[in-house]
Formats: C-alpha cells, structure tokens, sequence
C-alpha cells in the first residue's frame, strides 16, 4: 500500500521559505517518479513540480520556477520541495503524490 505523509508547513511571511518533506512507503521509492501538486482555497489541483526516480530529472510550473526546487533522498525514502521567494499566491495545500496517490497534505500560508 502506497503511504505519503507530508509535513513542513506553516506559516510565513512573503518573501520566506519552507521546506516541505514527504516520507514515503509501500513502493519502490527509488524508481518512481515523484511529484508535489497544491490546491488553493476554492480551486483545482495545480501541478507544482515532478522529479523523475533514478535519474533525477526535474521540471517545474512555469510559476514556481527559479523559486521551488524539488529533490529527493532514496536512501530515506523522502520527497523534498525547497520553496524560497514565497508569496501569498503561493497559499495553498501542498501534497506530494505518486500517479494518482497522494497524502494527506500540508498546509502552506504565506501572510503578512
């Protein structure tokens, strides 16, 4: 059975940073291509960034690039997403995801 479980939210201020970690179970972690997707209040999923396993390939949303970086550590089984530059658009539910899996979420508030 897939298991995520984010964790790392908060609150912040805008231009602050946050790390968001994602522990991962059930699956060979290693292999599979990970990625993070948020949902803002009252909106759809958005696609912020996937990390491709083995290789470590890694795209991001046009909106969040130059300001996420996402990362991962096999030997932990753990997801990362760096976010620096963070503005209150960015405020949002983050999960990280595996296909169609995902966690629970963590929630991200930028806010002054």
């Amino acid at each position: 059975e897939v298991q995520l479980v984010e964790s790392g939210g908060g609150l912040v201020q805008p231009g602050g940073s946050l790390r968001l970690s994602c522990a991962a179970s059930g699956f060979t972690f290693s292999s599979s291509a990970m990625s993070w997707v948020r949902q803002a209040p009252g909106k759809g999923p958005e696609w912020v960034s996937t990390i491709t396993g083995t290789i470590g390939i890694k795209t991001y949303a046009d909106s969040v690039k130059g300001r996420f970086t996402i990362s991962r550590d096999n030997a932990k089984n753990t997801l990362y997403l760096q976010m620096n530059s963070l503005q209150p658009e960015d405020t949002a539910v983050y999960y990280c995801a595996k296909g169609a899996d995902r966690g629970q979420g963590t929630q991200v508030t930028v806010s002054s």
